[in-house]
């Protein structure tokens, strides 16, 4: 049998370990021979833009090498498969036979898991033996039923990191002033309530969050910032992407309003909006900044622990679809905080594709403008271990194909 493996939606730091994770897994299994990278996500499987990932990834260094490099070494892809279009499942029945895939793996996130879903019921359907797993990844946290998503803890100690050292800018001067930090989180706020794992290295800053569960009002923000100021000279506020300014308060619209392909808007914009509301109503020093993109690939500071756990989702991948299961997600079960334990099982696509796992209510403050202990504890053995990057000139060196 060959199986093929792709990786879609937005990138981490984590999805390659995933890919080395089946692509060793598939080497030390007997039955297996082809192993199929397919690019541009399942755009690639209906295009039939297959490669022998055999004849790119040729020893263990190779493997290290693209195991510790950032973002999608396949290409990505934001393709909805869509509900009714018999010539697309076609074509990726075809691609399939033509290569005798009798397994698939797709590598993402919640919209991706829709795929899984889709895809696995049809070939169900028309009576094909061809099994679909999908291997979890989001810096945004918020698949349903597993513990944490690969990439996560990754994106979370790069965000940390990264307010830690604003932190320090900040404080050097002797005048007031505000400092907003915009993380990305459309909907749910994991990534930026995660900047409360600096508190173990008892950095008292951030010294509010806001996250898109919250009940957010510009006068209650004020009041929360002002009350910091009497205690603080510098004061860091850390801001979801996804927080909602109420509209009578807002003064104008300041988000574009487009949406991708799975209809989700793109955010940025809030920590602007404060900056202003800071500047106009309290006059003193602010600056907002927004950290986009730079949190999803930040290999340079990834998590060990992230890492190695990406890469053993994707290897139980391959032993799943090889016991027999289809149409199913790998997922994280956390057994214990302190000492850190999980295992990993398997859910049906369904109980995860299309849905969201928002931040839980009990782990915020009672203001709704910080988060408490519980959170601490789940973040903090997530951004654990240090992985030795390699360097060539100063710099990282990263594994990329010659297309």
């Amino acid at each position: 049998m060959n199986i093929a493996v792709a990786q879609s939606g937005g990138p981490t730091c984590a999805i390659n370990a995933s890919l080395v994770g089946v692509y060793k897994e598939a080497l030390k299994t007997p039955q297996i021979d082809a192993i199929f990278g397919s690019i541009n996500g399942i755009e690639g499987i209906i295009n039939d833009a297959l490669i022998d990932l055999k004849t790119v990834i040729k020893t263990n260094d190779d493997m290290e090498l693209l195991r510790q490099t950032p973002s999608t070494v396949l290409g990505s892809c934001r393709y909805k498969i869509p509900d009714n279009d018999e010539e697309i499942y076609q074509r990726i029945k075809e691609c399939f036979d033509r290569h005798n895939i009798e397994a698939f793996f797709y590598i993402g996130g919640n919209d991706s898991m829709d795929t899984v879903e889709k895809l696995s019921r049809y070939l169900k359907e028309i009576g094909s033996g061809t099994k679909v797993i999908g291997i979890p990844k989001t810096i945004d946290n918020d698949l349903c039923i597993t513990d944490h998503t690969p990439g996560f803890g990754s994106a979370a100690k790069y965000v940390a990191t990264t307010v830690q050292e604003i932190i320090r800018d900040s404080s050097v001067y002797s005048i007031p002033s505000v400092t907003v930090v915009e993380i990305m989180g459309r909907h749910a706020g994991w990534l930026a309530a995660s900047t409360c794992v600096l508190r173990a290295n008892d950095e008292i800053a951030p010294h509010l969050i806001y996250l898109p569960e919250c009940n957010f009002t510009v006068k209650q923000f004020l009041a929360d910032v002002k009350a910091q100021m009497a205690k603080h000279k510098a004061v860091i506020v850390v801001v979801s992407e996804g927080v909602e300014i109420p509209e009578h308060e807002a003064e104008g619209s300041y988000q574009s309003g487009a949406v991708d392909n799975f209809g989700h808007k793109y955010l940025s914009g809030v920590g602007k909006l404060l900056e202003q509301i800071v500047s106009r109503e309290i006059g003193c020093k602010v600056r907002s900044i927004e950290l986009n993109v730079m949190q999803r690939c930040s290999a340079h500071i990834c998590s060990k622990t992230d890492i190695d756990e990406s890469e053993s989702i994707g290897a139980a991948g391959v032993r799943a679809a090889l016991s027999g299961e289809t149409g199913k997600v790998m997922v994280f079960n956390r057994i214990s905080d302190v000492p850190y334990v999980v295992d990993i099982s398997c859910v049906a696509a369904t109980e995860i594709a299309n849905k969201e796992k928002k931040f839980p209510k009990e782990w915020i403050t009672a203001l709704e403008n910080d988060v408490n202990e519980n959170a601490f504890r789940y973040f903090l053995p997530l951004i654990q271990g240090e992985v030795k990057i390699r360097m060539k000139n100063g710099m990282p060196v990263h594994f990329k194909l010659n297309k």
